[in-house]
């Protein structure tokens, strides 16, 4: 079984240190290589702890606006967390399951995203995947639509308005 922390994998090159934005994902979680599964797991720990009231930084943060928008916001991070859990144990990695609190996990739990949102996660990642991982990159390449992880189900519209649009490679 392969363990991954956050921690170890500060040292590599491609972890962006310099301005690290938090990427709560819309898409697929298999479609993440190893290195955006164990960010995602620790960006969604640090999501909770903000929906918690247990943190002073990342409040207004955009990427929260959906789960503090759904009806239960704890129990929505939450079962992501819980999905994002079962993703790594799909690939044998060593995440805490202990810090999932499956008391409050619905996997009936569903949050609207728009199909545009989809979409431009996914050029994004296609990029961030082409600089560090062939492998996964080859996987999503020829992938035009972006589908949603288990937690979210999607509906026609643009870009979701609390996202932040950025250049890539800028």
């Amino acid at each position: 079984m392969l363990h991954y922390s956050a921690r170890r994998l500060i040292n590599f090159k491609y972890i962006e240190t310099s301005r690290h934005t938090m990427r709560i994902w819309s898409i697929k979680l298999e479609w993440l290589d190893s290195i955006g599964l164990v960010a995602l797991w620790r960006e969604s720990l640090l999501a909770r702890a903000v929906l918690e009231g247990k943190t002073v930084g990342y409040v207004n943060h955009p990427q929260l606006e959906r789960f503090k928008g759904s009806k239960n916001p704890l129990a929505s991070i939450e079962t992501y967390l819980y999905r994002v859990l079962e993703e790594a144990k799909r690939r044998r990695f060593g995440f805490d399951s202990e810090k999932i609190r499956y008391s409050i996990v619905d996997k009936g739990i569903k949050i609207p995203v728009s199909q545009g949102q989809l979409d431009y996660e996914l050029e994004p990642l296609k990029f961030k995947l082409k600089n560090r991982s062939q492998e996964y990159y080859n996987r999503i390449a020829d992938i035009k639509k972006g589908v949603p992880n288990q937690i979210f189900f999607s509906h026609p519209g643009k870009i979701e308005s609390w996202e932040k649009v950025k250049a890539l490679g800028g």
